[in-house]
């Protein structure tokens, strides 16, 4: 498992793995949780960049396995992807702590917000905020993408031909499609190497509570309707495929068209509250589940997206990577990446669609892909905060 780590890579001109106690790699990923702003896409391009490029506590090889299986098994990309890289590291224990500190602080600030939203009533002013902060994120995220195609294509033609493809499925349906990704990694593996026979991969008990635990929008919750919120997003975690971002459209349906707990305007509020925060967008489910029934309602939603995600890596994790060098394996995995990537780009092209919807937001937006272009260093959260701060400004200037 953690042998592999340390040994020499096998290519001259990748550097050895630098080593890394375990505290101070859980307390990288609290950080990335509370100022890692941006999305998924986001989130897996600041990975990259800090602890294969710059930390080197992580080869190329590994990160690039964990991408592939963050967008094989069915839940949230970023969290997954967290989750496989502490694993790495440090086992089914590293993977414990590392999805703890990357999903706590975001659940932390939804929860707040939650409370502040439903005491208060609305959150109007996070549209204006939001109107500046999706340009921006619109460049990081491009920014990221560049990234990772410069590490995982490289010259590749047939990874090229996976990663368009790939792209235009995406930004023609709207959503990540995991056929074409296995399908993708099926093509290469015929190419590239001939096929080896390998390995494929609770009760919620309720003791007296205070009511306040328990309230939401439409006063005190039901153990039924915490039991539905549970298997809903458990449900949810389990078959919806991609990013964070793809299980909005199927939350949509549950959330306000089957249970009625969230108006359009409500629900519409849950997905600002998740893109202005940091950390992974799925955390939007905590801010759903606490408007249906409180607090307990909150971690109820929370658990029921995080676990099957944390399972579907930890579980497989061993033999995705046990198998990982044989050439068929190795194959299949280029193909599922170069499709991830392509998947990545058409989900940007997607997002800055309903972004970038005018003059200001374009020239929010270049502004930003051109500063952090230019300056290495440039800190990606006061980025956002100053998106957020001129969309605020010109929302009020034009009404």
């Amino acid at each position: 498992m953690g042998t592999s780590v340390e040994e020499p890579s096998t290519e001259a001109n990748t550097p050895a793995v630098v080593p890394c106690p375990l505290a101070e790699y859980c307390a990288y990923f609290l950080r990335l949780g509370t100022f890692g702003f941006g999305g998924p896409i986001a989130l897996a391009g600041y990975m990259q960049r800090d602890l294969v490029e710059e930390r080197r506590w992580i080869t190329k090889e590994d990160y690039v396995e964990g991408l592939a299986l963050a967008q094989l098994a069915p839940g949230p990309l970023a969290a997954q992807l967290a989750i496989y890289l502490g694993w790495v590291r440090g086992g089914v224990l590293g993977a414990t702590l590392v999805g703890a500190a990357f999903i706590l602080p975001s659940f932390l600030m939804v929860l707040a917000l939650s409370a502040a939203y439903v005491r208060f009533g609305g959150i109007g002013w996070m549209q204006g905020a939001f109107y500046g902060i999706g340009a921006a994120v619109i460049a990081i995220i491009a920014r990221s993408v560049v990234k990772l195609v410069k590490m995982t294509l490289a010259q590749d033609r047939l990874l090229w031909a996976l990663f368009i493809a790939n792209g235009l499925v995406t930004a023609w349906t709207e959503s990540e499609v995991v056929w074409a990704f296995l399908l993708s990694g099926v093509v290469t593996g015929f190419v590239r190497g001939r096929p080896e026979p390998s390995v494929a991969t609770a009760v919620l008990g309720l003791s007296p509570l205070p009511l306040w635990a328990i309230t939401g929008l439409h006063g005190v919750a039901t153990a039924t309707t915490l039991g539905k919120i549970v298997w809903f997003f458990a449900e949810a975690s389990a078959f919806v495929f991609g990013s964070g971002l793809a299980i909005v459209p199927f939350l949509y349906g549950g959330v306000v068209d089957h249970y009625h707990w969230l108006t359009d305007r409500q629900f519409l509020d849950a997905v600002a509250v998740a893109m202005i925060t940091p950390g992974p967008v799925v955390i939007t489910v905590a801010f759903i589940g606490y408007l249906a029934a409180g607090p307990l309602g909150s971690v109820g939603a929370a658990v029921g997206t995080f676990v099957p995600c944390y399972l579907f890596t930890v579980i497989p994790a061993p033999y995705f990577r046990r198998y990982s060098q044989n050439r068929a394996i190795k194959a299949f995995v280029s193909g599922v990446t170069a499709a991830a990537t392509g998947a990545i780009a058409g989900a940007a092209f997607v997002l800055g669609k309903r972004a970038l919807v005018d003059v200001p937001t374009w020239i929010l937006c270049l502004a930003t892909l051109l500063l952090i272009s230019k300056v290495k260093k440039a800190p990606e959260p006061l980025v956002i905060l100053a998106a957020g701060i001129i969309g605020l400004t010109l929302r009020s200037v034009m009404g």
